[in-house]
């Protein structure tokens, strides 16, 4: 067969990515704190960008004589006269309105005169604040603070030392004999069981520091710990020679020890979740509302617009302002129609979850993306964006977008009910068995059958395990 090379004219679409675009899409999935560095960015780099200042109103107050004279006429002497005679709280009433301070605190004469806003900042201490300072008041020679210090220096916020002794001593340029007994110091201060290499040495230092060197509970941590890892009460009893009673004494001391003792002083910051959409109920209806809280207005400079419209610029600074002018109109547009689809996509949700807003999670309905895709006219891709890192605030509580969206299963009447009120309802079940015979996933799967879910056994291990609840066997207490 004789091959060839032909010209051949084929039309097809293809989807263009524009910079443009790309920009758009970007700020689609943005959170709104990310938003905002953005636009921040934007307004440090283009000069043609600018935020508006929306000015309000300031009113002046009211003059003390003008406020008197509004005083109903009909209740002026007497009123005045009961101030006169009356209770003595209200004597000094002319002290009052001449803005007299009745605070018992510190009085100062004017802004100068008070502290400073730095003098009334706190710090939270540290562990290794709290571990140095009993360092530094303890009897320790010059020699052993200083090797104190490098120990506390390598203690991390949970009071485990991650160096090993070796890399200490190589630190100091010392011997283990010299540093060994100032670590064993350490391992004595507050709170205890700080300064240990791993959880046994860390449990054995807080027994041992509650008096029970020699006891059942000191020789289950030197020997057992494994298998009270996996309750083997009955092996443990065997092997030590003892009462099963007296294990389970044992292990329940052992489980009030303090694995991560310097958790108390940990430095860790709560983060806030600001949601990106507040959703209030006003009579019957859900109305909804974005955060555009440190969102500036942005607009195009008018000053380097009517420069470039009235030709005193050359060439080069013509096409500068124009490349920098269409950046910053399509950026606005960009944040007004992510403002738009936001919103469309939220009321979406509103409809399809109106129940779980009534009523609560049991009423939250099996959703997916072609869904609200389909309800707004938009693309399953877009909905995702969307939707990704985002909150909504609603009467219910805070939740991402993307919690409403779970499949769903079928249950006895045709209906379908959704994934994660399913996984609510297991967590009730465990929390409400009785932790001495726990339930198996089979006799929870049974329990769901029952209320008319049909779900299978496997089905319920994986959501068990998607809420970190242990099987029936790790959830057994004998005490």
């Amino acid at each position: 067969m004789a091959m060839e090379m032909r010209q051949q004219l084929k039309m097809t679409q293809q989807l263009v990515m524009t910079p443009q675009l790309q920009q758009a899409i970007k700020l689609l999935q943005l959170t709104r704190l990310e938003l905002q560095d953005v636009v921040r960015q934007e307004l440090e780099e283009n000069p043609l960008l600018e935020e508006t200042l929306e000015a309000e109103e300031v009113r002046e107050p009211e003059p003390l004589e003008s406020a008197e004279k509004e005083v109903e006429p009909g209740n002026t002497v007497e009123e005045f006269r009961e101030v006169e005679t009356g209770d003595d709280t209200l004597r000094d009433w002319d002290s009052y309105l001449d803005g007299y301070n009745y605070s018992s605190g510190e009085q100062f004469g004017g802004e100068d005169d008070r502290p400073s806003f730095e003098n009334l900042l706190t710090r939270k201490g540290t562990l290794v604040d709290h571990l140095l300072w009993q360092l530094h008041m303890g009897h320790f020679s010059v020699e052993e603070v200083r090797i104190g210090e490098e120990i506390i220096g390598n203690i991390d916020e949970g009071g485990y030392l991650r160096s090993s002794l070796e890399e200490i001593c190589q630190a100091c340029s010392l011997d283990e004999e010299s540093v060994l007994p100032v670590l064993e110091r350490i391992q004595e201060f507050d709170p205890t069981g700080v300064g240990a290499r791993d959880l046994r040495e860390c449990l054995l230092i807080q027994a041992r520091f509650l008096g029970m060197q020699g006891s059942v509970v000191e020789r289950i941590l030197l020997h057992h710990l494994k298998d009270l890892e996996t309750r083997k009460y009955k092996e443990i009893g065997r092997a030590l020679g003892v009462d099963l009673n007296q294990v389970l004494v044992a292990a329940k001391i052992i489980g009030g020890l303090d694995p991560r003792p310097g958790r108390i002083y940990g430095s860790e910051d709560v983060h806030y979740i600001s949601p990106d959409i507040f959703v209030s109920k006003l009579g019957d209806e859900y109305v909804v509302m974005l955060n555009e809280e440190g969102l500036p207005n942005l607009k195009v400079s008018p000053f380097y617009a009517e420069a470039r419209s009235n030709g005193s610029v050359d060439s080069r600074a013509e096409e500068y302002i124009g490349e920098k002018m269409r950046s910053a109109m399509w950026l606005i547009k960009s944040i007004q129609q992510r403002q738009r689809t936001i919103y469309r996509v939220a009321k979406s949700i509103i409809r399809f979850q109106r129940e779980f807003l009534d009523r609560g999670i049991d009423y939250l309905r099996p959703l997916v993306l072609r869904d609200v895709a389909e309800d707004i006219g938009m693309h399953e891709s877009t909905i995702s964006r969307v939707t990704t890192n985002k909150y909504m605030q609603t009467p219910q509580g805070l939740f991402e977008l993307k919690y409403f969206f779970n499949s769903g299963l079928s249950t006895s009447g045709g209906d379908f009910v959704a994934s994660e009120s399913v996984k609510n309802r297991i967590k009730e079940i465990i929390e409400k068995e009785d932790c001495r015979k726990p339930l198996s996933d089979q006799k929870i799967a049974e329990m769901l059958s029952g209320e008319t879910v049909n779900i299978a056994r496997r089905t319920v291990t994986k959501y068990r395990e998607v809420l970190k609840i242990g099987s029936s066997s790790e959830r057994k207490r004998h005490f």
